[in-house]
């Protein structure tokens, strides 16, 4: 299988002011002559990690990745005003053009993947082909199967357990927008303790196999804490998307190259995200790992995209 590219270290890093408020941190690795390619990261609140510059060819392409607001590097940390998906599309624009890019590739998975293709959407012209890993359509039944009693609750039975037991009333307070209201309220102690068994539950559910080192990477206090807290803000926001509208907009995308690596086995995005986002694209490439769940880091997926990123510097021609 592929395994990641050799470990790279930026050329450039920088905060980017896109408004009076956020500033946005931004990384460029690789060649910076080579093909553009921004990487969007997961979550929402998940940041980069070193690991996300080894999916491409650091002597083809001119790799640029970004935190996008209140998370990873980006200041204010953990900040949630002025935080949704319109601003963060406006961003991605903004590191555009702050680094003089006429159009880019595009690489995303989990949230990254919604971001990616809402982006898309909004600037076509911008973008060159996309890669998408872990499909999450951000519909009302794709936020309750994991977290309102769903199905991945059903499959996980003992870890959701785990998760009502931090609750303060447990399985009579396990709404999204209850936890959402402890993790932003004045009690941090309370707001830590169920950002922490938040995080730990949608960990658990990443990987087809128990993954001890990805677990304890994942749910560090301080990224548990932002994570989980913005990840409820937007799903209580519907993720600041009316319902179905990445389906309902595909016919912006028809022409533009795509990828989409699925796990078989993915119990945070389940595989029928993708299957429904191939049929509204026709011209599209369906990848299905057999053998892993959600995490981009389990071999078979991440041979796929290492895969990908090969062949996309083949797909515009």
């Amino acid at each position: 299988m592929n395994d990641f590219y050799p470990e790279i270290t930026p050329f450039n890093s920088f905060l980017l002011a896109v408004d009076d408020q956020h500033q946005i941190y931004i990384e460029q690795c690789g060649n910076p002559n080579g093909q553009p390619v921004l990487f969007i990261h997961g979550g929402p609140g998940g940041g980069c990690s070193e690991n996300d510059r080894r999916f491409f060819d650091a002597e083809k392409y001119h790799i640029i990745l970004f935190d996008q607001r209140g998370c990873g590097r980006s200041l204010p940390h953990g900040c949630l005003d002025n935080n949704n998906t319109a601003n963060l599309v406006a961003d991605i624009e903004q590191i555009r053009s702050k680094l003089s890019i006429d159009s880019w590739h595009i690489f995303g998975g989990s949230w990254g993947s919604t971001l990616s293709l809402v982006y898309a959407q909004t600037h076509p012209t911008a973008v060159k082909s996309i890669v998408l890993r872990g499909i999450w359509l951000a519909r009302s039944e794709d936020t309750q199967w994991t977290f309102a009693n769903g199905g991945a609750t059903r499959i996980f039975a003992e870890y959701w357990q785990e998760y009502l037991n931090a609750l303060p009333n447990g399985e009579n307070e396990h709404s999204i927008e209850s936890a959402y209201k402890i993790m932003i309220g004045e009690d941090k102690e309370a707001a830590l303790k169920v950002a922490k068994a938040w995080n730990l539950w949608e960990t658990r559910c990443c990987t087809l196999l128990p993954n001890a080192e990805y677990l304890t990477a994942a749910c560090e206090d301080k990224k548990a804490w932002t994570t989980a807290r913005h990840e409820a803000h937007f799903m209580v926001n519907n993720c600041f998307l009316t319902e179905n509208q990445i389906l309902n907009n595909c016919d912006k995308i028809k022409d533009i190259p795509t990828t989409i690596v699925h796990g078989r086995y993915d119990i945070v995005c389940p595989f029928d995200n993708a299957w429904l986002l191939h049929q509204a694209l026709p011209k599209s490439t369906l990848v299905i790992s057999q053998s892993a769940g959600h995490a981009s880091s389990e071999p078979e997926t991440k041979s796929h995209l290492i895969d990908a990123t090969r062949k996309m510097l083949t797909l515009i021609g």
